[in-house]
């Protein structure tokens, strides 16, 4: 058993120092109630804006992350942009290439970085304008006694992610996002129309429920954002959930046992045909 909590919080774009500061606070806090993950929102660290934080280097955010998780005690799941210089073989073995990522880290309570995930699915033209395809899928790790893995954001809406994690033996799914607000669009009639809150109430419990896992779901708050972070069970059911517009610190016991009997009554993973 492990106490997983979700920060939901508003990350100010171009106040790096005042966010990371705010992330202590709620570790501290998330700390003290026997806390033993924290999964952050998308860029939390550098605030939510593609092109404006693109540029961003990551490497001395995670270092502070690292502290903070250190500092804390517990482990912490956090998004940050990651930049990479890559050498060309063959004829223009001297040309360089720069990649742009969006990544997440979880740091464990030590400060050590235990994996690094990168977005595989970039979601509107803003991301895919500034940043590359995350090529390779998440690791499954163990922390807290538990076997998780990482994904980002738009990555759940994709069906093949949460399966390939469960394949791999992920007992929860631990994601960094940011959901930008649409309202109520497309459709004019009762019952087509759609809004972006329904990745949070419906969405990511049911890729808990199709693939017996637990899914931690860590939003922006404040204007231009869903809000709505969730913590759903490997059966379907929504164990918290926060407000539209206010920062919360949500919190659930994740089980490894409930996992095991969750895919004993749904049997979607043994039954697969192909688990690719």
């Amino acid at each position: 058993m492990a106490l997983i909590s979700v920060l939901q919080a508003q990350g100010a774009v171009g106040a790096v120092e005042e966010n990371l500061e705010l992330l202590r606070s709620f570790a501290g806090r998330a700390a003290e109630a026997g806390t033993e993950i924290l999964v952050t929102p998308e860029l939390f660290a550098t605030g939510y804006a593609p092109e404006r934080v693109a540029g961003e280097d990551g490497s001395a955010i995670r270092e502070q992350i690292a502290r903070i998780a250190a500092d804390s005690g517990i482990a912490i799941v956090a998004s940050t942009v990651e930049h990479t210089i890559e050498r060309s073989a063959g004829f223009a073995a001297n040309a360089t290439t720069e990649r742009r990522f969006i990544s997440a880290s979880l740091f464990a309570s030590d400060g050590n970085e235990l994996t690094r995930y990168r977005k595989s699915n970039l979601f509107g033209a803003e991301e895919q304008r500034v940043f590359d395809l995350g090529d390779a899928a998440a690791e499954v790790v163990e922390v807290a006694g538990l076997r998780v893995a990482l994904a980002i954001c738009y990555d759940i809406e994709f069906p093949e992610i949460a399966r390939r994690a469960a394949v791999a033996g992920a007992e929860a799914l631990l994601i960094p996002t940011a959901v930008p607000s649409t309202g109520d669009v497309a459709g004019d009639q009762p019952g087509h129309s759609y809004n972006a809150e329904v990745i949070s109430t419906h969405m990511v419990p049911v890729r808990a429920l199709e693939n017996g896992l637990y899914i931690a779901y860590a939003n922006h708050s404040g204007p231009g954002f869903t809000g709505l972070s969730t913590i759903a069970s490997p059966y379907g059911n929504t164990l918290a959930i926060a407000g539209r517009d206010d920062a919360e610190l949500l919190s659930a016991e994740i089980l490894s046992l409930e996992v095991s009997k969750a895919r004993e009554v749904n049997t979607y993973l043994k039954d697969l045909r192909d688990p690719r």
